[in-house]
């Protein structure tokens, strides 16, 4: 077995010449600030995509929440409700928008937000007299929520949703792409994302007047004046143009990449398949699953051994592995927020483990990070 020395990342970003060729010929183009020709057409691509009728290139997938918060009505003193198994980016637009998260736990098998406790949630702000300015499941780890429960929960109490698609660009629930759910969503274009654009997100919907209504704010709100006027609060939230041509350049391979993630997580599965106490996390519902990281649930009792424990010998081998997103309740940030709980998310953080999973992964890479699991865990070739 050849040996591959160097660090092991969870998800490294995977360019190569075709990329170099994009941002190459934008730089020539002398389109080097926000906006320009690429920009327009990255929208278009994304949006032809998923399906949508529009979609704005952004600074960040959180600039994206936070403008779909906008755009949606979000106002000062609202509540929002979300998926407490998150990264921290979801609520802090929450706060951004000057709202108020209300964090519900999760469907144990994928992570997701569980569609009876946003009900309970919602009627109980209901009952107080109160309702929810919106909600926003997190599609998690490239898996795409209950969208057919959550919106037809979210339509009985007349609640827009707003779908954080930051993780699974490239899967699929029920034939539909992720992206394509929710009056507006949001993906991300971060280093170790399925795709990238060094640092970037979008903000995508069906309807038109979102999208504008967003670009407008996302450029310091400014009026169609030849000088500079301005009637409101906007941002600086617009995309370059070189990352414009960056992201194109990735969309053109997102299935060849999408592939290679779905090939790696079935390399795990034939390692863990005779591995007492641990699954795969999420493979009981995979179809659809974009695999951008593959994670697996420990059961200790029968396993023999802890996550944290097999993280510090992958860590001994300059193999990077993280435990599943630390739930928002949990956060000191959040300490104070409200919720509706269950232990699920709890117990994922507890017993999860997320492996190397990037679709720029060579073979020996993989080879090196099978021999050290199978040499810890005792798994039978």
């Amino acid at each position: 077995m050849a040996i591959v020395t160097g660090r092991i990342h969870l998800s490294s970003p995977d360019v190569g010449e075709l990329e170099e060729r994009y941002v190459l010929a934008a730089l020539r183009s002398g389109w080097v600030a926000p906006l320009g020709p690429d920009v327009d057409a990255f929208e278009a691509e994304c949006a032809e995509r998923v399906g949508v009728a529009g979609a704005v290139a952004l600074s960040s997938g959180t600039a994206a929440l936070h403008l779909g918060l906008l755009v949606l009505g979000t106002r000062p003193g609202d509540v929002v409700i979300t998926s407490t198994m998150t990264f921290v980016a979801t609520a802090n637009a929450i706060v951004y928008a000057g709202a108020v998260p209300f964090f519900v736990d999760v469907d144990p098998a994928t992570g997701n937000l569980d569609p009876a406790l946003l009900d309970d949630a919602l009627r109980s702000l209901r009952r107080e007299g109160r309702r929810a300015a919106a909600v926003i499941p997190v599609d998690l780890f490239g898996k795409c929520a209950d969208y057919p429960a959550v919106e037809a929960i979210a339509a009985e109490h007349g609640v827009p949703v707003l779908s954080d698609a930051a993780e699974s660009l490239g899967a699929t629930r029920g034939g539909r792409p992720a992206g394509s759910f929710g009056r507006a969503s949001v993906f991300s274009f971060n280093g170790n994302k399925i795709m990238t654009t060094s640092g970037g997100g979008m903000l995508l919907s069906d309807e038109i007047e979102l999208t504008t209504r967003a670009r407008h704010l996302s450029t310091q709100a400014r009026e169609p004046a030849l000088h500079y006027e301005h009637t409101e609060i906007g941002f600086n939230y617009r995309m370059s143009n070189l990352l414009a041509a960056l992201g194109r350049a990735q969309l053109s391979r997102l299935d060849e990449m999408v592939a290679r993630r779905r090939a790696v997580r079935a390399r795990y599965r034939a390692v863990f398949a005779d591995a007492p106490g641990v699954r795969i996390f999420g493979d009981a519902d995979d179809a659809g699953d974009n695999a951008w990281l593959t994670a697996i649930i420990v059961d200790p009792d029968a396993s023999g051994w802890t996550p944290v424990e097999l993280s510090r010998r992958l860590a001994e081998a300059d193999i990077e592995s993280r435990p599943l997103w630390k739930p928002m309740h949990l956060q000191p940030l959040y300490a104070h927020a409200r919720s509706i709980t269950t232990g699920a998310s709890e117990s994922l953080f507890a017993r999860g483990l997320a492996l190397p999973s990037g679709s720029a992964l060579v073979p020996e890479q993989l080879d090196r990070i099978e021999a050290e699991i199978r040499a810890f865990a005792g798994v039978r070739v």
